[in-house]
């Protein structure tokens, strides 16, 4: 399973859920069945690292991460993956422009998986990664379920 996640700038909500969902799978012993990466709808931050009370939140909670770098998604990248995991709405309305708006068939909100239909919340503006962990960590535990009761149906 592909599965790449989205957001604004691609240094905080989507590295954090990068990072988090290929913790998961590598503590599930699934890291031969997924490909993850993450992206942004923009080019703002383009080169940019992970943003450092991002990068703090993960070592808070021994979430591994390495050197990334922000870049925009393209719309050859976005057909590589069978997933493509947004942060918020404002993130489908832009890359509609991007890959054209019917192509979003597989494009979902993250939190989704749990039963919720609401945005992650947005530490740029709240600056509180705490949260921003919790909504993370509970849609990406919830997507691993999902992707592994479709990939072993009983």
């Amino acid at each position: 399973m592909k599965i790449l996640f989205l957001c604004h700038g691609n240094i905080c909500r989507s590295p954090m859920a990068e990072f988090i969902m290929k913790d998961l799978v590598k503590k599930a012993g699934r890291e031969a069945d997924f490909t993850i990466d993450s992206a942004a709808v923009s080019d703002e931050e383009y080169g940019n690292p992970i943003y450092p009370p991002a990068k703090r939140v993960m070592q808070s909670h021994g979430i591994p991460f390495d050197n990334h770098r922000a870049h925009k998604v393209t719309s050859t990248e976005f057909a590589r993956y069978d997933l493509v995991i947004i942060m918020d709405r404002s993130n489908r309305q832009i890359l509609s422009r991007i890959v054209g708006p019917d192509k979003l068939d597989k494009v979902h909100l993250l939190l989704e998986y749990t039963g919720e239909n609401r945005d992650v919340s947005d530490p740029w503006y709240t600056r509180d990664f705490e949260t921003t962990y919790r909504d993370i960590m509970q849609g990406c535990s919830a997507l691993l379920e999902h992707c592994i009761s479709m990939m072993n149906p009983d």
